[in-house]
């Protein structure tokens, strides 16, 4: 399944503000006192605008970014250039392990894309040097008019063998479910849970803001399915009509509420 850059940075601005929101609860000390991390990793980094603002924070750390998708690193790698101790890393997030000098990981809606995510992180939480933080943000929207319309119209149309057990209807734990796990591995957490409400511009925005992420893997199938993209364009036209009685445009746009989960912890 790849991704687009192009159509993923369509909402930059609005999809940036949990990451700062997330980053802004790292403070230090690190590792026995140290002002500033050693190391620091974003899990999922995708075109790697975010991760370089962490080398801004801290540029005398290594910065590396990981990601599953190449034709999102081929975006991150010019920015490296301009970050001597930044760098990105091809790699899947569930084959990643936590290094002895990983003072930081933050992983920004990424974790929902692995099912097996609540297995892992106890793992990772446990492997990391005391003094390190792990912050972590998720989309808690599958709920939501968006998603639920989404695997309602792919369960009834003539897509529907072609997406059968494709959409995932909810991955994420809540606020609560992450903070106890990270307090079960002896972190100092804080959670909570945000909802933004994007206000978002132009024709069908709640569908242009799917197709960049949530819908990727519904459009991926349906692809393979049927090249000529027939089933796809009515697949698409079902689920916006669906989607304009779900959130009617107003005088400033379309409103598109999306809830957040975050989870900041410290490594007693």
């Amino acid at each position: 399944m790849r991704w687009d850059p192009a159509r993923y940075a369509a909402f930059t601005d609005e999809r940036s503000r949990p990451f700062h929101d997330l980053v802004a609860r790292i403070s230090g000390p690190f590792q026995d006192g140290q002002e500033a991390p050693r190391r620091v990793v974003d899990l999922g980094c995708g075109p790697g605008a975010l991760t370089a603002t962490l080398a801004d924070r801290w540029p005398t750390a290594d910065v590396v970014g990981v990601d599953s998708s190449a034709e999102m690193l081929a975006d991150a790698a010019p920015l490296a250039a301009d970050h001597p101790r930044l760098s990105f890393e091809l790699g899947a997030i569930e084959d990643w392990t936590p290094g002895p000098e990983d003072d930081v990981v933050v992983t920004n809606a990424a974790l929902h894309w692995v099912p097996s995510h609540t297995t892992l992180l106890p793992r990772w939480l446990a492997a990391m040097p005391d003094g390190a933080w792990f912050a972590m943000q998720v989309p808690g929207n599958f709920d939501s008019p968006s998603h639920a319309l989404m695997r309602a119209v792919a369960a009834d149309g003539p897509w529907a063998p072609a997406l059968d057990r494709v959409l995932q209807a909810d991955p994420v734990l809540d606020g609560a479910g992450y903070l106890d796990l990270f307090a079960s591995a002896g972190f100092a957490t804080v959670a909570w849970e945000t909802t933004y409400l994007q206000l978002l511009p132009g024709e069908d925005p709640v569908l242009a803001w799917v197709r960049g992420t949530g819908l990727r893997p519904a459009l991926a199938a349906l692809d393979t399915a049927d090249p000529t993209g027939t089933t796809t364009a009515a697949f698409e036209a079902a689920y916006a009509t669906r989607l304009r009685q779900a959130y009617p445009s107003g005088p400033h746009g379309t409103v598109y509420p999306f809830r957040r989960v975050f989870a900041v912890g410290r490594k007693r």
